[in-house]
C-alpha cells in the first residue's frame, strides 16, 4: 500500500508521535511505503520514511490548523495514496487514529462558553464532525472505550466506524532479572537513599497531566513524610512555570525536571509510586508502562487506562470530582501500605496475562483490511 500519514506536528516525546512512529515502522517492515504529512518535525527522521513539511504560518493555532488542512487536500489530491491515515482530527480521511480526546464533549461547560464562541472552537469542532460525523466515511482507530461513548453521544457514530485497539507498550518496559540492579543503579546515580521515596510523573503537556496537582499534594503531606519524598517529572513541556509554582510551594529541592528522556524504563524501576493526576487524558500509556514494570501506580479516574489498575490491582484510583487533599491522603497511604509488595505482584502477573503489547500490529491488519474492503467496493 502507498500510504500517507498526517498529524500537525512531530517531536520524539508525545504519546500520539510514539503511537505514530510505532504504526509506520511496522507498515514499513510489512512492505508499504509511508509519506508523512507534518507542519513540523523535530528530531531524527527514521529510515524508510519519506517527510512532507507544509509550514502554515500564523499567530492563530486554528489559522495554522486551516492553512496546513488547505496545503494537504492539494498534496493529497496530485498524489494518489491507498489510504490516507490521520494522528490529528482533520477532514478527508480514510482512518483515524483517535489519540486525542473528544474536543467537543471536554469543552462543554460554563466555563468554556467564551471558548465555544470563538473561531478556534468552531473549526476544530468541524474538524472533529468531520471524522466522526453519521455521514463521514472515516474509520476511526480507538484506544478508549470511554471515548468511544463520548464521540458516539454527540455524534451518533456507527458502531462499524469505530474499532478498539488494545494498548502497544514497548516491551522494553518488562521487568527483566536485572531489574534490582538497575533500580540500585538508577538511585545511586541519582543520590536517593533507600528510605526516600521517589514520586514519578510520565508525559508531555505537565498542564493536562496535573502536575499542578501533583505538587500541590506534596506541600500537604505530612512533615515527617514530606522530607523523604522527591518527586521527578520526565517529559518536554514549559518547565519554567511548574519550577516556579514548586518554588513558591516550598518544595524547590524537592522537585527535578529530567525533560524528555530515551532510558525511561530506568526511571520506572528507581522510582516507588507513579503519579498520573490528569485533568482529562484519552488513555495514559505510562499508567500501562508502570504496570508492566511493576511500579504501583495512582492516577485520576477520568485517565483511559485507569480501568487496568483495577483490573490488575496495582494501585489506586483517584475519584471524581477531584480533591487535593485527598490526593495527598492517598499518596500517603500509597507509599506507607503494607500492599505495596502485592500491588507489584499483581501488575507483574496481570503484564503476563494481558494483551498490552500488540496495538501496533492490530492497527495496521486494520490498515490493510479496510484498503481490501475498499478495493471490493470499487470493483463493485
Amino acid at each position: 500500500m502507498r500510504l500517507a500519514m498526517c498529524l500537525f506536528k512531530f517531536f520524539p516525546y508525545g504519546g500520539l508521535e510514539r503511537d505514530f512512529l510505532k504504526i509506520a515502522a511496522v507498515c514499513l517492515k510489512r512492505g508499504h511505503s509511508v509519506t508523512v504529512f507534518v507542519m513540523e518535525w523535530s528530531g531524527e527522521v527514521p529510515e524508510g520514511l519519506t517527510v512532507k513539511l507544509l509550514k502554515a504560518n500564523h499567530w492563530r493555532n486554528h489559522s495554522r490548523t486551516r492553512s496546513f488542512i488547505n496545503k494537504l487536500d492539494n498534496e493529497l489530491h496530485d498524489n494518489k495514496f491507498d489510504l490516507v491515515v490521520g494522528f490529528n482530527k482533520m477532514p478527508g480521511l480514510d482512518v483515524y487514529y483517535a489519540a486525542d480526546v473528544c474536543y467537543v464533549d471536554r469543552m462543554q461547560g460554563f466555563s468554556k462558553v467564551l471558548s465555544r464562541l470563538g473561531g478556534r472552537y468552531r473549526y476544530y469542532a468541524l474538524c472533529e464532525k468531520s471524522v466522526f460525523s453519521e455521514e463521514s466515511k472515516t474509520i476511526s482507530l480507538m484506544i478508549s472505550k470511554d471515548q468511544m461513548k463520548r464521540f458516539q453521544k454527540h455524534y451518533k457514530t456507527p458502531d462499524e466506524r469505530m474499532i478498539l485497539l488494545p494498548p502497544g507498550i514497548s516491551k522494553d518496559r518488562m521487568v527483566t532479572a536485572k531489574a534490582s540492579d538497575i533500580r540500585r543503579e538508577f538511585r545511586r546515580r541519582y543520590n536517593i537513599s533507600e528510605d526516600e521515596k521517589l514520586l514519578l510523573m510520565i508525559g508531555s503537556g505537565f498542564k493536562t497531566k496535573g502536575l499542578d496537582r501533583a505538587l500541590k499534594a506534596i506541600v500537604l503531606l505530612p512533615n515527617e513524610l514530606k522530607r523523604k519524598v522527591r518527586l521527578f517529572v520526565v517529559g518536554e513541556d514549559r518547565i519554567e512555570v511548574f519550577a516556579k509554582m514548586a518554588k513558591k510551594l516550598g518544595i524547590k529541592k524537592h522537585v527535578k525536571f529530567l525533560g524528555g528522556r530515551n532510558d525511561v524504563p530506568e526511571f520506572l524501576l528507581g522510582a516507588d509510586l507513579l503519579l498520573q493526576p490528569s485533568y482529562h487524558e484519552n488513555t495514559g500509556t505510562a499508567i500501562i508502562e508502570a504496570i508492566v514494570s511493576g511500579l504501583p501506580v495512582l492516577a485520576s479516574d477520568v485517565c483511559g487506562y485507569s480501568a487496568h489498575i483495577e483490573q490488575a490491582n496495582a494501585g489506586r484510583l483517584i475519584p471524581s470530582p477531584f480533591c487535593v487533599k485527598q490526593f495527598a491522603v492517598l499518596i500517603e497511604e500509597m507509599l506507607t501500605s503494607p500492599e505495596r509488595d502485592a500491588w507489584k505482584a499483581n501488575a507483574l502477573q496481570y503484564a503476563k496475562t494481558e494483551d498490552l503489547y500488540s496495538m501496533p500490529e492490530q492497527a495496521v491488519k486494520y490498515l490493510e483490511e479496510i484498503r481490501e474492503s475498499n478495493e471490493r467496493c470499487n470493483a463493485n
